[in-house]
């Protein structure tokens, strides 16, 4: 995501390379560039313009000292009002009310039913929440079906009233039987529109007036960039809803609107989304947002990531096995596991400093660890358990097997050997690992 905007950003900062201050002079030159940088990224211009002022306004009042460049200044100036810009501080969601309802809001297509199933999951996992989803699209058939296929994945159940044409009455019926079954989070999807219609804007306000819902969410397709903006203002003129949604985030190379939004609409973005699956949500984190686009990195996402799928126990044992020089393939495929679980490859890549760009036109598949996972399983439970006695002949047979060549199971050797030299200097304390990666005592 934002990997043009990142470019262009990074090109603007270099007129600055070389210079021994900043100056009214060789800074409008930089402004310029980056006005132009978050026009072509879809940014309101208004926005852009305010945006360019403001750093103007910061860059101009600063003294730079000696062992800081005018262009680290510079990009350290737009990081700040980047993320100011964002919102400043991610704003959680209120789950208030017994039980607590949150409403989802939205064009027809912005993915707000696979949202609905998103939150349940996050809210269930993160908050230790007993949730309820309802179904309140009466107009489009595939739309409870896809809830209820949801619902089934995250083990949440989905309220339905077959034959109920009214999704007002349906909305307060669910919030009865919420009542009736101990639920205290009530997430009711709605029905969506091609295009902003008054009867659409009627009955979504008719369903927040019979819910009063303690959370309004408006979910919006970021690919659709400005009209994304400017559909969340029409729906925020009627609806006054209390934050944003951006789904489809890893499809946008832009931004625009992530950037854009809570400038125009006064409103928190309170969360992103990519892909299908159901982890596939994050926080919105408006200074980690900034980091990311200026191809910082974002290393405290990719911590939290690591920390959620992290087990002491199992941290302990694999430590102990590390040391001994006892850590065998099905280590390496329960690390694996745990990898693959933290989300799209790609995304996890571009969260470490420098990753993004290099990985700008590399194409990293989801199931990248497929041939790894074929070889591993081609091996006999002994071979896994104790990788030295895999010789030539057995290499032969455990690529016949897996449909790969020897050449794929000897790099897949040497990549574990190097794995496990490092992994045993590291638990063995000559490497410190980082803050937040160590296990908790």
């Amino acid at each position: 995501m934002f990997e043009n905007l990142t470019d262009k950003l990074e090109r603007s900062f270099r007129i600055l390379k070389g210079e021994g201050r900043i100056t009214e002079i060789n800074v409008a030159e930089t402004l310029k560039e980056i006005r132009r940088a978050l026009i072509d990224a879809d940014v309101n211009y208004k926005v852009a313009k305010s945006f360019t002022d403001e750093v103007k306004q910061k860059a101009l009042g600063q003294d730079v000292l000696r062992s800081v460049k005018p262009g680290q200044m510079m990009t350290k100036i737009v990081r700040d009002e980047l993320a100011a810009l964002m919102g400043g501080t991610a704003t959680d969601i209120r789950l208030e009310g017994n039980p607590a309802v949150i409403l989802i809001a939205g064009l027809q297509g912005s993915g707000k039913t696979t949202f609905s199933g998103k939150l349940a999951a996050h809210i269930k996992s993160k908050r230790g929440r007993q949730v309820l989803l309802v179904a309140g699209d009466v107009y489009r058939p595939a739309a409870i079906d896809q809830l209820q296929v949801l619902g089934s994945q995250i083990g949440v159940e989905v309220y339905t009233e077959p034959g109920n044409t009214d999704p007002v009455n349906i909305a307060e019926n669910a919030i009865k039987y919420a009542r009736q079954k101990s639920y205290n989070v009530v997430i009711v999807d709605t029905a969506g529109r091609l295009a902003v219609d008054e009867s659409m804007m009627r009955e979504i306000t008719a369903i927040k007036a019979a819910v009063k819902p303690s959370e309004t969410l408006f979910v919006v397709d970021s690919m659709t960039g400005q009209d994304a903006v400017n559909t969340a203002k029409e729906f925020n003129d009627r609806l006054d809803f209390d934050g944003v949604v951006l789904t489809k985030l890893d499809g946008d190379t832009r931004g625009g609107a992530a950037i854009s939004i809570r400038s125009v609409v006064d409103k928190p973005l309170k969360f992103i989304s990519s892909g299908e699956k159901m982890d596939a949500l994050q926080v919105f984190h408006p200074e980690r947002m900034a980091d990311r686009i200026l191809g910082m990195g974002d290393v405290i996402s990719l911590v939290e990531r690591a920390q959620e799928q992290f087990d002491e126990e199992e941290a302990r044992k694999l430590k102990k096995k590390l040391i001994k020089n006892q850590f065998n393939f099905n280590d390496f495929r329960d690390q694996i596991a745990q990898i693959k679980k933290m989300g799209n490859l790609k995304d996890l890549a571009s969260m470490i400093p420098g990753m993004g760009k290099a990985l700008k036109n590399v194409d990293i598949p989801d199931d990248a660890f497929k041939q790894t996972e074929a070889i591993i399983d081609s091996m006999t439970p002994a071979e896994r358990e104790n990788p030295d006695i895999i010789n030539a002949r057995r290499r032969e047979r455990i690529a016949k097997g897996s449909g790969t060549t020897v050449q794929d199971v000897n790099r897949l050797m040497k990549q574990f050997d190097d794995t496990r030299k490092m992994m045993k200097t590291v638990a063995g304390g000559k490497l410190k690992m980082p803050m937040g990666m160590r296990p908790r005592r």
